[in-house]
């Protein structure tokens, strides 16, 4: 029997969610399956993953082809470094306690980047909400200065309509005192 390491596809329309199974390979997508090992939610950021290792790397070893995106996911969590690791075992070039060691220093490093990674994802959205609160203080400033500008030239307007009825009221009491 041929089976695959794949994914399940679940969730609602537009949030599928994703359980890692070990299927025959003739059964389909979403039917009958051997064992769950995991499971791959794409919807947060970055993707949640949890995967059972020891059973995962059971079946890699076992025979289990996986499919494109869950090769990268057992290459991300490391299943297909310690299989590749156990072969060195295998032949001799070094020992179990040596593969392990190897496998955590893998682990430690691949961790570390994926933290400085979301120290820079969230990095970049404070940036981007600092930004934004700049350009809307810009927009709201030059609107307001806008609107002085327009108020003084209202105030101005109205001051220079007064001054022009004023005027001509006392001219008119001017000219008759005069005569």
């Amino acid at each position: 029997m041929a089976t695959k390491i794949r994914l399940q596809r679940h969730g609602r329309k537009n949030y599928a969610f994703y359980p890692i199974v070990i299927a025959d390979s003739r059964a389909p997508r979403d039917g009958k399956f051997i064992e769950r090992i995991g499971s791959y939610n794409p919807n947060t950021n970055p993707a949640t993953i949890t995967l059972n290792f020891e059973r995962a790397l059971y079946w890699v070893n076992t025979g289990a082809q996986p499919t494109d995106t869950v090769r990268t996911i057992l290459s991300n969590e490391g299943v297909l470094l310690m299989k590749h690791l156990q072969g060195g075992v295998k032949k001799g070039a070094f020992d179990e306690a040596e593969a392990q060691r190897r496998l955590d220093a893998w682990k430690a490093a691949h961790l570390q980047k994926v933290e400085k990674l979301k120290v820079s994802m969230a990095d970049q959205k404070q940036e981007a909400a600092k930004q934004r609160l700049a350009d809307e203080q810009a927009k709201n400033k030059a609107k307001a200065e806008a609107v002085a500008k327009k108020k003084a030239e209202l105030a101005a307007a109205k001051a220079e309509a007064e001054a022009a009825a004023a005027a001509p009221a006392e001219g008119e009491e001017a000219a008759p005192a005069a005569e």
